[in-house]
């Protein structure tokens, strides 16, 4: 049920962080962690996404732990990469 995707970055991996975290808390989330790893918590239309991330050279890698049955993972990735890129 879970999936993994990477986001490619440059630069110092504390922007592309504070960007994840910005997206998560503007949404109500959870976000917990530092420029290397951590885990986040959303709830987006009343269900839940949860998972965690770890940073990884100019990779930041993460992995989604619980969603919605009806949502694929490339629609997170997707929306993921908008919001951080």
């Amino acid at each position: 049920m879970g999936c993994n995707f990477s986001i490619p970055f440059t630069g110092d991996s504390s922007v592309i962080i504070n960007r994840a975290k910005t997206a998560v808390l503007s949404q109500g989330g959870i976000f917990q962690g530092d420029d290397t790893y951590g885990d986040f918590s959303v709830s987006v239309m009343g269900n839940s996404i949860s998972g965690s991330y770890k940073v990884v050279q100019q990779d930041l890698n993460l992995t989604i732990d619980k969603k919605p049955f009806f949502v694929p993972c490339a629609t997170i990735e997707s929306f993921l990469k908008k919001q951080i890129s």
